[in-house]
């Protein structure tokens, strides 16, 4: 398979996760997994693997333990499992649709944060991922500021225009 652009990798492919390990003798993998709704990925029929995106069916896919194990066609035993190890995981985008107001985290961090009274914040650095809600963390020239991604404090999330406007709530500065 030839090499994916970054542009397209990003087009088209979702990274949503990072095999950990191999689990027992018939070759199922260990996925970490970086998606909060990771329920929907118990329906997948294909993976790919790896940084030239080797494509994989989907025997199985169960999770357990807050990870998901894999059990691929083509991957039947523990050492054809033990080749992957650190390998990232793609699905294609359309494998798992977004609702309204959805995003996918490559498309949230790096974003512009400004206030709806039109005050700079900073910029998304990182995603928090917690039990309730995500938490964006967003470094400014004032320092660090956690925002939780909810309906009052994220107002509107312009991925196109590099923009994400909030409203700033008691006690978030």
């Amino acid at each position: 398979m030839s090499p994916v652009s970054p542009q397209d990798l990003h087009q088209k492919y979702l990274l949503i996760g990072q095999v950990r390990a191999p689990r027992g003798i018939r070759g199922e993998l260990k996925v970490w997994v970086n998606l909060t709704d990771a329920e929907q990925l118990e329906a997948l029929r294909e993976v790919y693997l790896g940084d030239d995106l080797v494509r994989f069916e989907v025997k199985r896919a169960r999770l357990m333990a807050g990870q998901l194990l894999l059990r691929l066609s083509g991957i039947e035993d523990r050492n054809a499992a033990e080749r992957w190890p650190g390998a990232p995981v793609y699905v294609l985008k359309e494998a798992l649709p977004l609702g309204e107001d959805e995003y996918y985290y490559h498309q949230i961090e790096g974003l512009n944060v400004i206030t709806d009274e039109g005050e700079t914040l900073g910029r998304v650095t990182e995603i928090l991922t917690t039990g309730a809600n995500d938490v964006y963390v967003v470094q400014g020239s004032e320092g660090e500021i956690l925002l939780p991604a909810i309906k009052q404090v994220i107002l509107r999330v312009d991925p196109e225009a590099g923009i994400m406007v909030v409203k700033l709530l008691d006690g978030l500065r």
